[in-house]
């Protein structure tokens, strides 16, 4: 019986013991139709997380499914290369009854890294990115996210594009500068909550931010690339150095998911996903996230399988994802976990009261009795009804268990189908150039005017008009007096007056044009 079909992916095998002794096995499978219903895949360190990760993109990227994924601690890279034979993987193929099914093959992968060191730069640009996102990777307060939502309408309104960090330092230190004028506006503008946001701004960019924001942005449909033999492309971020900055790590994987919601149309329910998008080190996204972060989140996965996208969140702990979340995750695959403490008690509790019960399994004592390789599995059958949990043994993977080299790397990048797409930094006018050609302009339109003030002094003195007696008090004719300022402040002539019509205008048109999502980055359409 062959144990591999194009309608699912093939877990592994479980094995059932009858009441007369004897022992069957069924393959577990996770099908296609099923699979944007999302899934969660729990266990503690070295239980074979990494592997249940590695055969399921394999099984999608063979049903012509591409994969996202990012790669934390190098593991993942193996996907690019044909697997080596060994005893142990000879051994699991045997017990499990893959047989001759069993095989070495890599699969079509494209590399990715925020540094663009070990794969294709990632950029995005801050108005794409939005005011929600960048407060949360900035740890923004309530007041200084208002400072910052403040700081995106301005641009919208001024038609100023936000696309690196020098843009939006520009644009702060250009709110303060004009913060009596834009309050009466916007808002109160605290000077000490702009210091803040342009604090945490030097922090992130020493994190290496700073490769993040500009552009080529990223196209998202360079995710979504099949072969032309029809697999799906697996899409693997290097994340060993991101992860340095976790904060950094979970809002670009956040950023990239709402992308994918604004940008994909509403397809309902396919014979297979689009996209399959894996979410390791999934706490680090719910990790002191505002309840109202929290919430979208929770909105976005509930609504993202219309779009034909699986989300799979990869993570030690099942207590690590919120409980609205967690209701949405229907395809579970569950490794050993450890219960040494009250809370790692209750995390088995919670894992085991997840799965739909097996009478022959004591579910709570199987979990923490798993070996390695071993997991409990769960996928939703015909109709959404999830499978009876099975302790279950994981298949072999077909690719190289373990990291590329850095030649191997290399020549794969070397190779890629977008090869120089994303390679160059491009720099066009924003608001950074905008803001100091007006400020440049101003010291110019100042310095003009107070040389027309000394010539038109000058004239003055030389047609018999008396001087100034500064004894007396006299102001010189240079500093006029403060009434006559504000009105001469308040007066515009008729081509001030048409030239801020216009700009209000187009501003108007801006703002009508731009509109964002449910997590703020931009809609399609813009």
């Amino acid at each position: 019986m062959t144990m591999l079909h194009d309608e699912a992916v093939y877990l592994g095998t479980s094995f059932l013991s009858a009441e007369d002794g004897t022992q069957t096995s069924q393959g577990e499978y996770l099908p296609l139709s099923l699979a944007n219903r999302h899934g969660l895949i729990t266990g503690a360190t070295g239980t074979g997380k990494t592997v249940s990760l590695q055969i399921l993109a394999e099984g999608f990227s063979n049903a012509g499914v591409p994969v996202f994924c990012a790669d934390v601690k190098g593991d993942l890279s193996g996907l690019a290369a044909k697997g080596e034979a060994k005893d142990f993987l000879a051994k699991r193929a045997e017990t499990i009854g893959l047989g001759k099914d069993y095989d070495f093959a890599s699969v079509p992968t494209i590399f990715w890294d925020l540094f663009g060191e070990q794969g294709h730069p990632v950029r995005t640009t801050i108005t794409d990115m939005g005011p929600l996102l960048l407060a949360r990777l900035l740890g923004l307060n309530d007041t200084q996210e208002g400072i910052l939502n403040i700081a995106f309408k301005l641009a919208d309104d001024e038609g100023l594009l936000l696309l690196d960090l020098k843009d939006l330092r520009a644009l702060l230190v250009n709110m303060e500068e004009r913060r009596k004028e834009l309050s009466a506006v916007y808002g109160n503008i605290s000077t000490a909550s702009i210091g803040a946001i342009q604090r945490d701004l030097l922090v992130l960019e020493q994190q290496g931010a700073e490769h993040f924001f500009g552009e080529t942005a990223l196209d998202i449909l360079d995710l979504m690339r099949t072969t032309r033999d029809g697999r799906g492309v697996v899409s693997i971020l290097a994340a060993d150095k991101l992860m340095q900055s976790p904060r950094l790590y979970a809002t670009f994987l956040l950023w990239l998911l709402s992308e994918l919601f604004e940008e994909l149309p509403e397809i309902g329910d396919r014979d297979r996903p689009r996209l399959v998008f894996f979410f390791d080190e999934a706490h680090l996204l719910f990790e002191d996230a505002p309840k109202v972060l929290v919430d979208k989140v929770e909105q976005v996965v509930k609504l993202i399988r219309s779009k034909g996208v699986g989300v799979y969140f990869v993570t030690q702990n099942p207590l690590d994802v919120p409980d609205d979340v967690l209701s949405q995750l229907g395809n579970r695959i569950q490794h050993a976990l450890r219960a040494y403490t009250p809370r790692d008690q209750k995390a088995v509790r919670v894992a085991a009261d997840t799965f739909r019960p097996n009478p022959a399994l004591d579910t709570r004592q199987v979990i923490t009795e798993l070996g390695v390789g071993e997991a409990l599995v769960s996928t939703l059958m015909k109709k959404g009804v999830p499978s009876m949990v099975q302790r279950t043994l994981i298949r072999p993977p077909s690719s190289r268990i373990g990291p590329l080299s850095e030649g191997e790397r290399k020549e794969i990048i070397t190779n890629s189908p977008i090869l120089g797409v994303y390679d160059r930094v491009v720099d066009r006018e924003s608001a950074y150039e905008v803001l100091q050609t007006r400020a440049q302009n101003k010291i110019q339109r100042e310095e003009e005017q107070r040389q027309q003030e000394e010539t038109t002094k000058a004239k003055k003195s030389r047609t018999g008009f008396t001087l100034p007696d500064f004894n007396r008090g006299d102001r010189p004719q240079s500093a006029p007096s403060r009434s006559t300022s504000r009105r001469s402040s308040g007066r515009q002539t008729v081509a001030e007056a048409a030239v801020k019509s216009v700009v209000r205008s187009v501003a108007s048109s801006l703002g009508r044009a731009i509109v964002r999502g449910i997590l703020g980055s931009l809609k399609s359409g813009r």
